[in-house]
């Protein structure tokens, strides 16, 4: 085996627990059935990104909406155009890797704790804003699971979750540009971040998709390379 090789073998044989974590978050992403269930959690951290820099950026935030197809939609107030508009609609698909990043970043230092409560936070802080039923159900079961595992989990127990969730932001995230390519190919929407953003910018939507796809796999090396190196 080439030097290389051994090098990526031995740092991953040497994390079997990491390796566990990465592997059940990628089975999660990649069965179409237990996708469906889950990526809803995707699509909130998604409109949480667009929320988020909504408000950095000044507009006035009105409301979010998450839907049982799992997609959303996340209202503010504000200009049409300009670069805080820009980055508002650059934040939902790039949100959930980087999320994942931090979070594994906290794992890796043995903050888990930490990132349990400060997902559990920012969960609160999304359900002020939700403005229908299915959103409010979607954000106070995920809120739940996260409050319970920070509770009631032993400290492994803990670790372990943590370590899953952020594989699957990175994971899932990767996976939701990949949905959102195949849209656009056979021209199901017309209406995504990344139209919006060709339509404010002038800049190809397809380039935008490969951004979102650029920064979400950076991400998804920078675990890697924190977790496993």
């Amino acid at each position: 085996m080439p030097p290389a090789f051994q090098d990526v073998y031995d740092a991953l044989a040497a994390r079997p627990a990491e390796l566990a974590a990465a592997g059940a978050a990628l089975l999660v992403v990649a069965w179409t059935l237990s996708w469906r269930l889950t990526r809803t959690v995707v699509t909130i951290a998604h409109e949480g990104g667009h929320a988020v820099v909504a408000v950095l950026v000044g507009r006035g935030l009105t409301g979010i909406r998450l839907h049982t197809d799992t997609s959303g939609v996340t209202h503010s107030t504000g200009a049409g155009r300009g670069p805080g508009v820009v980055l508002m609609f650059l934040a939902g698909y790039v949100f959930p890797p980087l999320l994942g990043l931090g979070g594994a970043a906290l794992v890796a230092a043995g903050h888990t704790a930490v990132l349990l409560w400060l997902g559990v936070g920012l969960l609160v802080a999304t359900l002020v804003y939700i403005r229908n039923l299915f959103g409010a159900f979607a954000v106070l079961v995920t809120g739940g699971v996260l409050g319970g595992v920070a509770v009631l989990a032993p400290a492994n127990w803990q670790a372990g979750f943590a370590a899953a969730l952020c594989w699957f932001l990175l994971f899932g995230g990767l996976r939701a540009v990949r949905e959102l390519a195949r849209s656009r190919r056979r021209r199901r929407t017309s209406t995504s971040d990344a139209d919006q953003l060709a339509a404010i910018t002038g800049v190809p939507g397809g380039m935008w998709t490969g951004l979102f796809a650029l920064i979400g796999t950076a991400a998804l090396l920078g675990a890697g390379w924190i977790v496993f190196v």
